[in-house]
């Protein structure tokens, strides 16, 4: 990670340095041919060498001055990206006005080496000499302002990438898109057509050379900065775009794990917020829909996002199963709490995994004892089917645990099925006499070999395979009914 790190840094570094080097000078040369190609400056006789020393030394200067100056403005950048800290707020505002700050400085030189040299070329020959030179290196300078500009956004990526962690694009921009393409256009159509205009018309400013060479030099120049200025803009923008369309695509076949890095500071890098944004609003939605139906189950989940919260609900068939613990104060006063908790998350565990297993809902754990729902809020073609070999598989899995003795009673009948509570609190429940009944039930299958009663309406309601495992155990009087209930067991 760290020669990672190293390696960024330098690369960086190199850029810049590339840069502030590589557009001085080649803005430089250009502007030197074509004040050759025009003749000037022409009425400087034997002393045009001064001129010339006089540019070489305004050229090295502007290196020397420009280097330092950006540094200055931007020694606090150097510092957190060369170790790799994130940067603070303040640190961040100025790290972004980096490609900003680059322009300026590359543009207050050249302007003063335009007036210097138009100056001394006033001094030394005439004045359409001073004009033509202060004209050329003008045009000269905006040029290399430009390409300074763009490319210093495309160099200062890392650095850009870090400061907009901590300071994303949002509000007023520094940098939009239109900015981006204004440099563009002047760079490519607006200053090679003025440089035509100052060859072609008059007034002559002084020029005595052959305007071909210099219209030629300045299409090749237009040519060239306006192929780099559009690289570096479509890198800009296209590039970006292309990520985000990806990240997009991604999120639209369900992924959510998508980021996007932010690296621009213009409407784009608005954009690649508003991505990341979204993707993790939809990771906290996956959260909170996980965690809602760990707490009242995927289907009751999934039934409250689809039909929103209300206190409604209806009126259907369904199977109460009802499982509880035998014996449980005892069970309390005997077994430390915490080991308590783990043997009963261990059989809460059996009773989901049967549950589930069957396309029914554990609606709610009610201490040491549980209920359990077939056919809501999803409807089952063969709930009784389903309650009774859950039971059966209930009863199995905690018996060869060995741990809990428990009771288990299956109902079938009319309940209803929906909301219950108040509008700022809801609970997904059932309520119904087939619950009631699996309840009296349970209380009595403690006391069966098989520790499992079912109402003989559930029986006689479940498939044939299924009904294979029961046998009639005879009627019970159950608690708050009247009339005696035929059970089964198995």
């Amino acid at each position: 990670m760290i020669a990672g790190r190293f390696r960024l840094v330098l690369r960086t570094s190199l850029g810049f340095a590339a840069l502030g080097v590589g557009s001085s000078v080649a803005g430089a040369g250009v502007v030197a041919l074509l004040l050759l190609l025009q003749g000037l400056p022409e009425d400087v006789d034997d002393r045009g060498w001064v001129l010339g020393v006089t540019a070489a030394g305004v050229v090295a200067l502007a290196l020397i001055v420009g280097t330092l100056w950006t540094a200055y403005l931007q020694r606090r950048t150097v510092v957190w990206f060369t170790i790799g800290r994130p940067p603070t707020a303040d640190e961040a505002k100025r790290a972004l006005r980096l490609p900003f700050d680059m322009a300026v400085v590359s543009g207050t030189l050249w302007l003063i080496g335009a007036l210097a040299l138009g100056i001394l070329a006033g001094v030394l020959g005439s004045i359409g000499d001073a004009a033509g030179i202060a004209l050329t290196i003008g045009l000269g300078g905006l040029t290399t302002v430009g390409l300074t500009y763009l490319a210093a956004e495309w160099v200062a990526r890392p650095v850009m990438t870090m400061a907009l962690d901590v300071l994303p694009p949002r509000g007023t921009l520094p940098v939009t898109v239109l900015t981006r393409l204004v440099v563009t256009w002047v760079l490519a159509s607006g200053v090679p057509l003025i440089g035509v205009l100052l060859v072609t018309t008059p007034p002559d400013l002084g020029r005595h050379g052959n305007p071909t060479a210099s219209l030629i030099v300045l299409s090749v120049t237009g040519l060239t900065t306006g192929a780099i200025g559009t690289a570096l803009l479509s890198r800009a923008v296209a590039a970006p775009l292309h990520r985000l369309r990806i990240a997009l695509d991604g999120i639209a076949r369900g992924r959510k794990d998508v980021h996007v890095d932010v690296d621009d500071s213009s409407e784009i890098g608005m954009l690649q917020t508003s991505v990341n944004d979204l993707a993790a609003g939809l990771r906290e939605q996956d959260r909170m829909r996980d965690l809602f139906g760990r707490h009242v189950g995927t289907d009751v989940a999934r039934h409250a996002l689809e039909y929103g919260a209300s206190l409604s609900g209806d009126v259907r068939e369904v199977t109460a199963l009802f499982v509880d613990v035998v014996d449980s104060t005892a069970l309390a006063s005997r077994t430390p709490p915490q080991e308590l908790v783990e043997k009963l998350n261990r059989f809460f565990a059996s009773v989901v995994s049967a549950v589930d297993a069957r396309g029914g809902l554990v609606n709610k754990f009610q201490g040491d004892a549980a209920l359990c729902v077939f056919g809501a809020p999803t409807r089952l073609s063969d709930g009784p089917t389903m309650a009774l070999a859950a039971a059966r598989a209930i009863r199995d899995a905690v018996v060869s645990e060995g741990e809990l003795d428990l009771g288990i009673g299956v109902a079938t009948g009319q309940v209803f099925a929906g909301q219950l509570g108040a509008s700022s609190r809801l609970e997904y429940t059932v309520i119904g006499d087939a619950v009631n009944e699996a309840a009296r039930l349970t209380e009595h299958a403690k006391a069966v070999p098989s520790r499992v009663l079912a109402s003989e309406t559930t029986v006689k309601a479940a498939l044939g395979g299924e009904r294979e495992h029961w046998r009639l155990h005879g009627e019970l009087h159950l608690r708050g009914r009247h009339r005696e209930t035929r059970t089964w067991t198995t």
